[in-house]
């Protein structure tokens, strides 16, 4: 495909019927967001300029992420970085870019104190870093199993200014962790095997492997979670993690297997499970 035009409705215009064509949701916003990357305007501004001449490079460069859009990778990928609650984070491939269903986490932990953070799999951080630019008197840990996905996180840490309030810990879940805090929260991988192969391949072809699936019943990190984070919680603290739609009885009863109280299962804005949370009745 090739994008011609003499002005940037023209690319625009051309670029969403390309997108729309293949089946891609969302093809006018995609092509917005991606025309305004390739030519380094913010999306909101780009309206003033739809009517310039197009240069060369524009061309160029938004044919390219265009091209990459049609193999259906990611716009956050493409981009290099997603908004998240009051953020923008940077994204690469050892990371999982942040989804809106994730900002239920946040929501629900910002409706109690806490001083104190643990972020299990912080991926790109964006969870502990929204918590402490939240709550800017916090201290937050965050561990992940992957070093380059702690690289990303640092750099998102210092892109919002928290960089003094967060610690980084390369850890197996709590292999690696001392102490208490808290709040405990996690996004941990959720897909079971068999759900794998009917990802949209966006999720499946671009997001790491090691942050969607455990190849097993999707259960696993909650069991290692909910089994070692009752010592690490202060006394009350509390325990939040994100869950697949379907997930809600099992991870509860696993919450109440670990001797957690008040479990609660919380939906997303579309009414579906989302987030499990319980608290700690007394040190373990």
């Amino acid at each position: 495909m090739t994008l011609d035009g003499a002005h940037y409705r023209d690319l625009l215009r051309a670029a969403t019927c390309a997108l729309e064509q293949a089946g891609i949701d969302g093809a006018p916003r995609d092509a917005r967001l991606l025309l305004a990357h390739s030519i380094g305007v913010a999306p909101g501004r780009l309206t003033l300029i739809l009517g310039d001449s197009v240069s060369e490079q524009a061309r160029d460069n938004f044919q390219g992420a265009i091209q990459a859009r049609l193999a259906r990778k990611p716009v956050s990928h493409i981009l290099g970085r997603k908004a998240f609650w009051e953020g923008e984070f940077e994204v690469t491939q050892d990371t999982l870019a942040p989804r809106p269903e994730t900002e239920t986490l946040i929501e629900h932990a910002l409706a109690k104190p806490f001083s104190t953070i643990l972020d299990l799999g912080t991926g790109t951080g964006c969870i502990a870093i929204s918590l402490l630019m939240a709550r800017p008197e916090t201290h937050a840990t965050a561990c992940d199993i992957s070093p380059a996905a702690l690289a990303v996180a640092g750099r998102n840490a210092t892109r919002h200014g928290v960089q003094d309030r967060l610690t980084l810990v390369q850890s197996d879940w709590f292999s690696n962790l001392t102490g208490r805090f808290d709040l405990i929260v996690s996004n941990p991988p959720y897909i079971a095997a068999a759900e794998m192969p009917g990802l949209a391949p966006e999720v499946r072809e671009f997001d790491p492997d090691l942050a969607l699936t455990d190849h097993g019943d999707g259960l696993t990190a909650y069991r290692a979670i909910t089994e070692r984070a009752m010592a690490h919680l202060t006394p009350e603290g509390r325990l939040l993690v994100e869950i697949g739609a379907t997930q809600g009885a099992a991870v509860q009863n696993l919450f109440a297997q670990a001797g957690f109280g008040a479990i609660r299962c919380f939906p997303d804005l579309d009414g579906r499970d989302r987030v499990v949370g319980g608290f700690a009745a007394t040190t373990a």
